[in-house]
C-alpha cells in the first residue's frame, strides 16, 4: 500500500515537472517582463480616456491582441511618458477586431 502511494507521489512529480521547467524558460521569462513592461506603458494611455477599472481590462485586451515585436516595442517606452508614436500603437492595436471584441466581452466602451 505505502509504495502505490509512493508511485502515484512519482507520478504527480512528474507531471508537475513540464510546469516547472517552463517556469525556468529565459524565453518565457523575458516574454513575460515585456508584457509586464508594456502593461506599465499602456495602461497611462488608456487611462486618459478610461476610469480604472476598464482601462485595467482594456489594457488586458490590448496585449492580449498585440504581436509580439509590438509588445516588444511598447516595453521600451517603459519609465517615459508615452510619445504620439506610442498613443499611435495603442490605438491602431485597440481598433483590431480582436481587441474590439475583447473590449466588448470586457464592458470596455467602444474606441472611436
Amino acid at each position: 500500500m505505502a509504495e502505490r502511494a509512493h508511485l502515484a507521489g512519482r507520478r504527480g512529480l512528474l507531471l508537475l515537472a513540464p510546469l516547472a521547467l517552463a517556469a525556468c524558460d529565459p524565453q518565457h521569462l523575458a516574454d513575460r517582463t515585456a508584457r509586464s513592461m508594456a502593461a506599465d506603458v499602456v495602461l497611462p494611455v488608456v487611462s486618459r480616456d478610461l476610469p480604472a477599472g476598464p482601462a485595467q481590462a482594456a489594457t488586458e485586451c490590448v496585449l492580449q491582441n498585440a504581436a509580439p515585436a509590438e509588445i516588444r516595442a511598447l516595453a521600451r517606452d517603459i519609465g517615459v511618458e508615452a510619445g504620439s508614436q506610442t498613443r499611435e500603437n495603442v490605438r491602431n492595436i485597440s481598433l483590431r477586431p480582436g481587441t474590439q471584441s475583447c473590449f466588448a466581452a470586457s464592458g470596455v466602451p467602444p474606441v472611436l
